[in-house]
């Protein structure tokens, strides 16, 4: 266990919901410093909001509010309309961080100057997100199209609802460690292991079709780079869940940083949290 992981809280983050201008709910955590910069941070897949209890106490100790929605179809957010995209995020995106009073929409609908932060699947969408000249850092990412495992699991017809349909009593069952182990092979901390495992049972709250339909986008769309952004990737050499050849890629395509950490999926996320916030907000 790393220090950083001992110093996390079961404090509980607070949640809000906000209707936009299609109708739809829009739910989302507001935690970390509440008076810090603004950061949006993009959950994985499966996940939700309350993935923000795995990095409140480093985003208040590096003075960042993190403000982590949910996203269609997860936790408390209604699913989208059909033929959501991932270009559609952004839109979303702009309304909650007008609502939530971070910053006004401009003339051309754009909330400029709120750097992202997107773990693992979350990454894609941290990147649909962002506006030009923002700041992206990518945790663990997936890069489409991808070639993941979940990416291939996606080519047959209702095979992610179905794994995640039998994968969540399971978990369950054998307590918030087997839903840890999916992540990291490392030992951590009684609070992260539960903040982990709540949010996943919380992503899965409306079933499984938010990650179905999430997977089929990392194989067959692909994201556009925000003109002038500057992208910062965090990556295990020992990630399992996301292979780090395709971000390495593209960050040499966009012209971006990559910090090879020596650990794994989630291990690189415990590990680098103050340093990513830390950048990502300077």
């Amino acid at each position: 266990m790393t220090a950083h992981e001992s110093a996390t809280t079961r404090r509980e983050v607070s949640t809000r919901e906000r209707t936009l201008p299609d109708g739809r709910t829009l739910a989302y955590a507001v935690a970390g410093d509440p008076t810090g910069d603004p950061l949006v941070f993009h959950h994985g897949t499966p996940g939700s909001r309350l993935f923000a209890a795995v990095c409140d106490r480093a985003a208040a100790e590096t003075g960042v509010r993190l403000v982590v929605p949910d996203r269609p179809g997860y936790g408390r957010s209604s699913p989208p309309r059909r033929g959501w995209s991932l270009s559609d995020w952004r839109d979303d995106v702009r309304e909650l961080l007008a609502i939530e009073g971070v910053a006004e929409k401009g003339t051309d609908g754009r909330v400029t100057g709120v750097p992202h932060v997107g773990f693992s699947g979350g990454g894609p969408f941290a990147l649909a997100a962002a506006e030009p000249a923002e700041r992206i850092g990518l945790v663990g990412a997936v890069v489409p199209p991808a070639e993941t495992g979940l990416a291939r699991l996606a080519s047959i017809p209702f095979a992610v609802r179905l794994a995640f349909r039998l994968s969540k009593p399971l978990a369950r069952l054998r307590g918030s460690e087997a839903v840890v182990d999916q992540y990291t092979d490392r030992a951590v901390s009684a609070a992260v292991a539960d903040a982990v495992a709540t949010d996943f049972h919380e992503a899965l709250r409306q079933g499984a079709t938010a990650v179905a339909r999430e997977a089929r986008q990392f194989a067959e769309e692909s994201v556009d780079h925000p003109p002038d952004a500057t992208v910062r990737a965090w990556h295990g050499v020992d990630d399992d869940n996301a292979p780090i050849e395709p971000v390495r890629t593209y960050l040499d395509e966009v012209g971006g940083t990559l910090v090879e950490v020596d650990g794994d999926h989630l291990g690189t996320l415990l590990d680098r949290r103050r340093e990513v916030f830390d950048w990502a907000t300077e």
